[in-house]
């Protein structure tokens, strides 16, 4: 939505309004007495502490000494883009009592507000370039409010704001107390390298620190977290703490742990630290025009071929097959096709069978189709000496069943049929067997908002269908790659909805994935998050590929964020992914078509 530039839109309001603010006497007012009981509830609210207790967006404020209006320092905030510099804190309160909000303020259009209220948020601003003025606003809480959060913020393309002196006067609430200490720590996945935990959650935590030996690696703010970084076959210990406002619990119990003797991925498929992952349009042409397996470049360390589709939505059984001729004039022969196979495995390449697409729905909904499904991709797999199984459902082949609430505890067929046709192939062919998992967003993260609700409650029942399968198969998972693209917007962990094809969108989702989330609200099933090393970002190579193409300049932005944390922008990661195996694209073809840009991209970021 386009906003309207400040000075038009304020001008606006201030003249529609301004009669009422007045009369309202919350434009610029004196705080009334405080009651006997009352206190002021902010904290740090004169700054002199620089920004212990506020937040601050984007890194937008700082604490300074000039100007001032008491003691030693003022909050200085400023906007840039589409960021208007909010400064918050979150304060302790009582229900149905009232509160008084003040603060010095100096700046083009300056806000004061408080937000979760429980009754009707309050905010109130002013225009007052070169010379301290007071803002004040009442409220009252909520018959179930125990918090609310005070804030300031300035104007879209506006200079520097300054605040000083923020009061809450009110009765106090009661007493943050620190949480208790985390039990139940345990690993759930252990690589050469890296070590993921979990463990129960704590109420009233906001956020809990990971311990390696005694020393603080990680924070999170979910009960769980993957440790990176670490040396193959060596013991480590871990103790987990949990914090919130009023501090940090004492250590949990120890948990030793020694880290596997190889690399790889959630299969023991070893691939490189940095995987560039394609699908390859094997069975059928389009656009792009065919490529075949021997013109791949070296660039591509895993190839999924497109696509092994079921003889009918039911059956399980999924046959794989060569382009015909007619459609693909340069198609290789079965021979030269198998050959070129083993000179890409030979050359430590990955080629899998991708199962679905868009036109391949698979509906595993009976035993019978379960053993079919294992009986034929076994069938295929063999035939070309392949080295696992790509999973591409899309369409309606996962969906929930009602009451399906919780996804560690999934009761629809299709998907309890497909987690144990899996974990049947993986048993078969063992510890080399490569998995990996394309669904789309929808699939996925949108299970933070609608997992469960079902069209019984206005929503699609396979909103969030993936989750039950990737939670049962993480163990053996050796790369999941979202496909972040044909897609709506989605809700992040920051609670704000980000749109596809830039780098904030690939950001938050991926985030989402690492740092793993509620599901649906339910803070007593969290998804738990992936190692870094099994997840790649999928994208499409052009865009002529699916809607939602981003530019090279913004992959390399959300890789910055991702693995490094910088160039982040609006959204701030959970954690530093170091290890993110890499990228995925649809398609190796639409990559070719577009002279290699994705790829050589890729190459270029990593060091190729």
């Amino acid at each position: 939505m386009e906003r309207t530039g400040p000075t038009v839109r304020l001008s606006r309001l201030l003249a529609a309004c301004s009669a009422g603010l007045i009369a309202a006497g919350a434009l610029v007012a004196t705080a009334p007495a405080a009651g006997a009981a009352d206190t002021d509830l902010a904290r740090n609210g004169g700054f002199e502490a620089g920004l212990d207790g506020w937040s601050c967006a984007n890194g937008s404020g700082a604490a300074v000494t000039t100007p001032k209006r008491t003691g030693t320092s003022a909050l200085r905030a400023t906007p840039a883009g589409s960021d208007h510099a909010k400064c918050a804190q979150s304060v302790t309160v009582k229900p149905n009592s009232t509160y008084t909000l003040s603060a010095w303020v100096q700046g083009s259009y300056v806000y004061l507000g408080a937000s979760g209220t429980g009754t009707t948020d309050v905010s109130t601003w002013t225009q007052s370039p070169g010379a301290w003025k007071q803002l004040t606003t009442t409220f009252t809480t909520g018959p179930s409010t125990t918090s609310v959060s005070v804030y300031t913020h300035g104007w879209y393309g506006t200079p520097a704001y300054y605040a000083d002196d923020v009061t809450l006067i009110g009765p106090g609430g009661d007493p943050v107390v620190i949480p208790a200490v985390p039990a139940g720590l345990k690993q759930t996945a252990t690589t050469s390298t890296s070590v993921a935990l979990s463990w129960n959650a704590v109420s009233g935590a906001s956020g809990y620190h990971v311990y390696r030996g005694g020393t603080k690696v990680a924070t999170v703010t979910g009960p769980s977290a993957t440790v990176t970084g670490l040396t193959p076959s060596t013991a480590y210990s871990f103790q987990v703490t949990a914090s919130n406002a009023a501090g940090e619990s004492a250590k949990s119990a120890a948990l030793g742990v020694t880290t596997a003797a190889g690399g790889g991925g959630g299969g023991g498929a070893e691939l490189p630290a940095r995987a560039l992952v394609g699908y390859l349009h094997s069975s059928f042409a389009n656009g792009s025009g065919y490529t075949r397996m021997a013109d791949v470049p070296a660039s591509w360390d895993v190839i999924n071929l497109a696509f092994g589709e079921p003889t009918s939505v039911t059956s399980g059984d999924i046959r794989f097959s060569l382009c015909p001729v007619a459609e693909c004039p340069n198609v290789e022969s079965e021979a030269e096709f198998k050959a070129a196979i083993k000179a890409k495995q030979a050359a430590g390449k990955k080629v899998l069978i991708s199962i679905g697409g868009q036109n391949g729905q698979v509906q595993l909904n009976s035993t019978a189709a379960r053993d079919a499904f294992v009986t034929s991709v076994s069938k295929i797999i063999d035939t070309y000496g392949l080295d696992g199984l790509d999973i591409d459902f899309e369409g309606h082949s996962l969906s929930l069943n009602k009451g399906d609430t919780d996804f560690r505890n999934p009761t629809s067929p299709v998907i309890v049929n497909l987690i144990s046709a899996v974990k049947t192939l993986k048993a078969k062919y063992g510890s080399d067997f490569v998995l990996t998992m394309a669904p789309e967003t929808f699939f996925v993260q949108l299970g933070y908002q609608f997992y469960g609700s079902g069209p019984w409650g206005g929503q699609d029942p396979r909103a969030g269908a993936y989750l039950p399968v990737i939670h049962a198969l993480r163990d053996d998972l050796t790369l999941l790659h979202v496909q972040d693209y044909n897609s709506g917007p989605i809700m992040g962990l920051d609670n704000q909805y980000h749109s596809m094809g830039g780098a904030d969108f690939h950001i938050a989702m991926t985030d989402m994935l690492l740092a793993g989330f509620p599901v649906a609200g339910d803070t007593t099933k969290v998804f738990p998050g992936l190692r870094p090393d099994q997840v790649a970002i999928g994208l499409p190579a052009s865009t002529q590929a699916g809607n939602g193409h981003t530019a090279p300049a913004e992959v390399n932005k959300a890789l910055d964020c991702l693995t490094k944390k910088t160039n982040c922008g609006s959204y701030q990661t959970r954690g530093t992914w170091s290890d993110l195996r890499g990228l995925m694209t649809w398609s190796i073809n639409w990559d070719r078509f577009n002279n290699w840009e994705f790829s050589k991209n890729f190459d270029a970021y990593f060091g190729n």
